[in-house]
């Protein structure tokens, strides 16, 4: 986030044509531009983007809020491919716009403020100096108040939010200017001053979301046992719902306390904890400090053992954890009382124990998911290879599609064996190998022990080269790709881009010279994302381009979307989430509704030219 940018603009000249000295509200009123006060934020987004749509909602309510004092003014560049779906878009929203017919300015703004992601909300003072280009990351972390959106301001509340976790207290995470209470599931208000002195799971939950429909009745049976123990424990729900008949229902089912529905501490907390997935239960000890971020997965891996929840017995079962690894077996990972098979293309059952002492892959994959679908071929082609070689190796796999018609259709493909469409332990799998995106691609080794859950890379990177996924071997290639670069340049100037080039290891990678995929090996420019085969920058035949190139499948020609932005441009490329999303928002069109982003908190996502994971 860049903030307290060094350039000004004219915003008369930098918004208006030579046809045109008006913006337009969305009822087609004309406004001057000379009418303009105040600090300005130019908001690019689109009715086709995800994000955008999850987003308007809330720049609405804070520019609803600050625009009563007269200092501030949205301006709506749109991204949208025709008038009819910016007028449909553009009807939700409160403030002005540059006309749609108006593409020359639109396209100078995209230009000018470097957009590659929308939503992107770029805020000036009110003489033209960028404040910040980070709006919707200030937007959604601080909301009103952090107008006026200021480096200053900024630091100041981050300043604050530090202060207030140096100082927690109960009383500061669950109270408010006009709340000191928390409800019960038939209304009562309980004070939150009746909770201090008690370990507190403050539970953050959304009862449309599948995960956390499934951990809830794990939690309250260690909920019910701890206190049927007599343990000093509570917990108050904190729902991300938005429908107060969910809330109400979700509550109704729960033996403990909850903040009130749609209380705005909800959004403040989740910022403050750094809400990344759903469910989280995050442990406040009786001091009124965190004890643990989130203990949702021991409680479904210890139940009532994970209790208290402090340091000390996370050691414990750290401990506990390293002798179930050092004694794992694939019965162990793969059998569940009387699951004790995987299933064949004829759907004649396999017995887990025909596998043992082979090398197995568990790839967890969906029809519903681009990314896997382009990664299958490779994983297909890897298999072959390796099965030709005669090498013991298998492939079970694990499916998250949502009927059984579309594992058929997905499977059908596959030379391999797979879980029964619907199998209990796929559930558990995920658990334990703490599956947060797919394709992911987990290998097992003659031992019956985990090698790595990153195959799915290896294969991507170094297909059936990379067999048998052990440490020793990834040296192995490591050690053939540094010899390959021996007497290549270090930097390099080149006439498809301005800047030098530098040589750089990756993953795989699209080629900006060639549009190929590459791999391992390339010449890079960081400051642009500009990427070329060492064959294409040195003119050579240099072993690290793919025959063919996988094709890709942007959301919007020239777009591609994750959970958090859609971006612009081949450069761009796709985005590897380094948090769990919401399952079933994650089978819409590739694009990602994630819990934290309901509540404002900046989506956890790493960018990567390279990264084809949902």
């Amino acid at each position: 986030m860049n903030m307290n940018g060094a350039n000004s603009h004219d915003i008369q000249s930098l918004l208006s044509s030579s046809a045109r000295d008006f913006l337009i509200r969305s009822n087609g009123d004309q406004v001057k531009l000379d009418s303009l006060k105040g600090k300005i934020g130019l908001y690019f987004s689109a009715s086709w983007c995800g994000p955008c749509q999850r987003f308007t909602p809330i720049l609405a309510e804070v520019y609803n809020e600050l625009s009563r004092q007269g200092d501030f003014e949205v301006i709506f560049v749109s991204g949208d491919e025709d008038d009819e779906a910016f007028k449909g878009y553009f009807s939700k929203m409160p403030w002005l716009a540059v006309p749609f017919s108006d593409s020359e300015t639109r396209d100078k703004l995209d230009e000018l403020f470097k957009v590659m992601g929308i939503p992107h909300l770029v805020i000036l003072d009110e003489n033209g100096k960028v404040l910040s280009d980070g709006g919707v990351e200030i937007i959604r972390e601080y909301g009103v108040e952090g107008y006026p959106f200021t480096v200053e301001r900024i630091k100041e509340m981050k300043e604050q939010e530090e202060r207030a976790k140096r100082e927690q207290s109960l009383r500061s995470v669950l109270t408010s200017h006009s709340r000191d209470f928390v409800i019960s599931s038939d209304g009562r208000k309980i004070s939150v001053s009746e909770l201090e002195g008690k370990t507190i799971g403050l539970y953050f939950s959304m009862s449309s979301y599948k995960a956390s429909a499934e951990f809830t009745p794990r939690l309250v049976e260690v909920y019910e046992k701890l206190k049927g123990k007599g343990e000093s424990f509570e917990i108050v729900l904190i729902s991300l719902d938005d429908e107060e008949e969910s809330f109400k229902r979700d509550l109704g089912s729960m033996p403990w306390l909850a903040l009130p529905f749609k209380d705005k501490s909800r959004e403040k907390l989740a910022r403050y904890f750094e809400l990344s997935t759903l469910p989280t239960l995050v442990i406040i000890g009786p001091d009124g400090k965190t004890l643990h971020s989130n203990v949702a997965e021991a409680i479904e891996e210890h139940g009532v053992g994970a209790f208290p929840f402090t340091p000390e017995k996370f050691a414990e079962l750290a401990e506990i954890q390293r002798a179930k690894e050092e004694s794992q077996t694939l019965e162990s990972v793969l059998v569940s009382g009387d699951l004790d098979f995987v299933v064949g293309k004829n759907g004649g059952k396999v017995p887990v124990s025909d596998l043992a002492g082979k090398t197995i892959l568990l790839y967890f994959s969906a029809h519903w998911c681009p990314p896997c679908r382009a990664f299958l071929p490779k994983l297909i082609d890897a298999y072959k290879k390796i099965k030709e070689r005669n090498e013991s190796l298998e492939v079970v796999f694990i499916s998250s599609d949502r009927d059984q018609t579309s594992f058929d259709e997905f499977f059908k493909g596959m030379p391999w064996l797979a879980l029964p469409f619907g199998d209990a332990r796929k559930a558990s799998l995920s658990r334990k190998f703490k599956v947060s995106g797919i394709p992911m691609l987990v290998a097992i080794g003659p031992s019956g022990r985990t090698i790595t859950k990153e195959a799915r890379d290896m294969i991507a990177v170094h297909g059936a080269e990379a067999y048998p996924f052990t440490e020793e071997r990834m040296k192995e290639i490591d050690g053939q790709y540094n010899e390959m670069a021996k007497g290549w340049p270090e930097k390099v100037k080149h006439a498809l881009h301005e800047h030098e080039l530098v040589l750089d290891r990756c993953g795989v990678y699209s080629c900006d010279g060639c549009d190929e995929e590459g791999r391992v090996w390339a010449f890079s420019c960081d400051e642009c994302d500009f990427c070329l085969h060492p064959n294409c920058t040195l003119g050579e035949d240099k072993g690290t381009k793919d025959d063919k190139s996988e094709e890709q499948n942007p959301s919007k020609e020239g777009w591609r979307c994750d959970g958090g932005l859609c971006y612009k441009g081949v450069a761009a490329g796709w985005i590897q989430f380094v948090a769990s999303p919401i399952e079933q928002e994650l089978q819409m069109a590739s694009l990602v509704l994630t819990p934290f982003e309901v509540m404002g908190s900046h989506v956890a996502a790493a960018k990567c030219k390279c990264a084809n994971k949902c």
